[in-house]
């Protein structure tokens, strides 16, 4: 008896003395109410971490965009610029041309009244006749020598000629030598705004240069912060982002090709309802007829093909590289037809076609005021919705969807 109660007893004196270890009481399989507030907090914390980080990369790719157009359009005023220049240096030697043939044509006229005024004096023909062509071989300017040959209206026909000539060739020789001036004062104009042009063009494109270098630094950092809120690796992490850019960029381009149909739809409706001429329509573009050849279009999509993946180069004339409306004048140039290095121009000097008229080989162009004198952006299509493109300093030339910059604003057939 005595040997069964004596552990009892030391077990509870132990327990009284604290000897023994109390009870660990069983977790609760359940987590408590604070416990999924603190989670949910926490979820939406990184939901919230990411989402500001996908906004600030979206912002980050408009950014780059910008940049890249604002160089292009650089690039362009500089082309713009060039090409005024060769325009008013060709106008200037033009007019010189003509001063001289002029300036020589009243050298010969004045030659012929000065023989004529010293044969009528070896004749003895003073008076009148001998007084009138002294007074013009010495009248200052045109004007002058109008107001003398008028003067002598009494004279013989073959003096009169001779006189009518020499005032005609000195109002011409001063007619000529005053637009030669103003031509070369053009010239010396446009020399100075293609200095200008590229200037800025030039700085605009060191600016772009350091605009993508640090946006793309920002893009990795962003990369690397969501892949942290995530969870996951940062390459997985640029793989999602130019998975959904590329999604993006589908979607704003199928918006834009049914933006663009839908206008067709609406132009041609228009057009028929307003004529039911059958070569012309009224709003501006090409007649169905317009000339269209087949096998310049196919040379000059031909060259653009063999140029894919050379670099956009400012100025650019190849074989090299080539900008926008450098690859594009070089490549009709292939296919027969003589384009300025100027987008702008290239347009002008293109037959307008809707995108309804589109064939291979016409020019698609883009501008961001809707002005035809403001185009910055020219490529050349090849059909199924497609196109080769310069697109921009820092690229290289690339086959691209029509729409990847959105609706273009105008059309031409070269």
């Amino acid at each position: 008896m005595t040997r069964r109660i004596l552990p009892t007893l030391l077990l509870t004196l132990a327990g009284l003395l604290g000897l023994l270890p109390a009870a660990v009481a069983a977790p609760d399989p359940y987590p408590s109410t604070e416990d999924i507030a603190a989670a949910q907090a926490d979820e939406a914390a990184v939901q919230a971490d990411t989402t500001a980080i996908e906004a600030s990369l979206t912002a980050a790719q408009h950014d780059l965009d910008r940049a890249g157009r604002e160089a292009e359009q650089a690039v362009e005023a500089y082309n713009g610029a060039q090409a005024h220049l060769k325009r008013a240096r060709t106008e200037a030697a033009t007019r010189a041309t003509q001063a001289a043939a002029a300036e020589a044509a009243r050298a010969e006229a004045a030659e012929t009244a000065a023989a004529l005024a010293a044969e009528t004096y070896r004749q003895g023909g003073a008076g009148p006749q001998l007084s009138a062509i002294d007074a013009l071989l010495g009248a200052h300017g045109p004007a002058a020598a109008g107001r003398q040959a008028a003067a002598v209206g009494v004279i013989g026909s073959t003096t009169k000629a001779i006189l009518d000539a020499a005032t005609s060739t000195a109002a011409e020789a001063s007619r000529t030598a005053e637009a030669a001036r103003a031509a070369e004062e053009d010239a010396v104009r446009a020399a100075e705004a293609v200095r200008l042009a590229k200037e800025a063009a030039q700085v605009r494109l060191a600016t772009q240069q350091t605009q993508v270098t640090e946006i793309t630094a920002r893009r990795e950092q962003l990369l690397a912060a969501l892949a942290a809120a995530r969870n996951t690796t940062l390459e997985l992490e640029r793989q999602r982002r130019e998975a959904l850019e590329a999604i993006a960029a589908q979607q704003a381009a199928e918006a834009a090709r049914l933006a663009e149909e839908a206008a067709a739809r609406e132009a041609a409706a228009a057009a028929t309802a307003a004529s039911s001429a059958p070569s012309t329509s009224s709003d501006g573009y090409a007649s169905a007829d317009t000339p269209w050849s087949a096998g310049g279009a196919a040379a000059a999509i031909a060259f653009a093909r063999s140029k894919i993946g050379l670099p956009y180069i400012w100025g650019g004339e190849g074989p090299a590289g080539y900008d926008c409306s450098g690859l594009t004048m070089m490549a009709w140039r292939r296919g027969g037809k003589s384009l300025t290095h100027f987008a702008a121009d290239q347009y002008a000097e293109s037959t307008p076609v809707s995108y309804a008229q589109l064939r291979p080989g016409d020019l698609v162009f883009w501008t961001d005021t809707g002005r035809a004198r403001d185009i910055h952006h020219v490529a050349i299509y090849i059909g199924d919705d497609q196109m080769i493109e310069a697109p921009r300093p820092g690229t290289v030339i690339k086959q691209a969807s029509l729409w990847i910059m959105g609706r273009p604003d105008f059309y031409g057939r070269p």
